[in-house]
């Protein structure tokens, strides 16, 4: 068993011009597509870098596993070389990791040389993708928000805005809250779902009237982490 490994680590890998040229070319055509279908299936657009990014990420992997081939010895080498990178971004939603993986398996097919597989994994789980959000899998019929409501300290905010929530809201469940200008004031965050056919600035403009006029802000994006 340890001839077999430690024979395998001499193993010469030839690639001709050619043939990296169509692998690199397949993988960077796949990349893109599936960029594409990425910006095609973001409601609140897709930013630059990770569209980018998707569109390399493929010809990437093709070429890891075109030096890699069979050279036990240069797979240990290179999950050396990867282990020291350290990532420093935002971290996404489970949608943009769906991309990332989708991406590296088209590129571990293209680079194997699988070209027909690796169309065929375009194609199968881009034409998904855009399916399921054309359909709106999983997603709500109203607008989901974020809303940010400054209330006086002597207003109830649990009991005052019931009112205009179940007249203009499907749903809404209190996210945080914080007191700001040295606790003069309450903060409050609402996860907030629209009814479809009710107007935003309406919406405001009653609230308004119960805060006292005090900064209200709707937000598309649900929160995340720390406001």
């Amino acid at each position: 068993m340890l001839n077999s490994i430690f024979g395998t680590t001499t193993t010469e890998i030839t690639i001709s011009i050619t043939n990296l040229i169509y692998v690199l070319a397949a993988a960077f055509a796949f990349g893109i597509a599936i960029s594409l279908v990425h910006r095609k299936t973001q409601k609140n657009g897709a930013s630059q870098s990770f569209s980018l990014t998707l569109a390399v990420l493929p010809a990437v992997v093709a070429v890891i596993i075109l030096l890699v081939g069979s050279n036990i010895a240069r797979a240990f080498s290179l999950a050396g070389a990867f282990s020291i990178i350290r990532f420093r971004s935002a971290p996404g939603d489970s949608k943009d990791i769906t991309y990332v993986l989708f991406s590296m398996a088209v590129g571990l097919a293209t680079g194997m040389g699988f070209l027909a597989y690796a169309a065929a994994i375009t194609a199968a789980f881009g034409g998904v993708m855009l399916a399921l959000e054309l359909i709106n899998f999983g997603g709500s019929k109203g607008s989901v928000r974020t809303l940010k409501i400054s209330v006086p300290e002597n207003l109830n905010y649990e009991t005052e805005f019931t009112g205009v929530f179940g007249e203009f809201l499907s749903s809404s469940k209190l996210h945080r809250v914080r007191t700001t200008d040295l606790g003069s004031l309450y903060e409050a965050m609402y996860v907030v779902e629209l009814k479809p056919t009710v107007s935003e600035k309406e919406f405001i403009d009653k609230l308004r009237c119960i805060n006292g006029n005090l900064p209200i802000s709707l937000i598309s994006k649900t929160p995340t982490g720390e406001f």
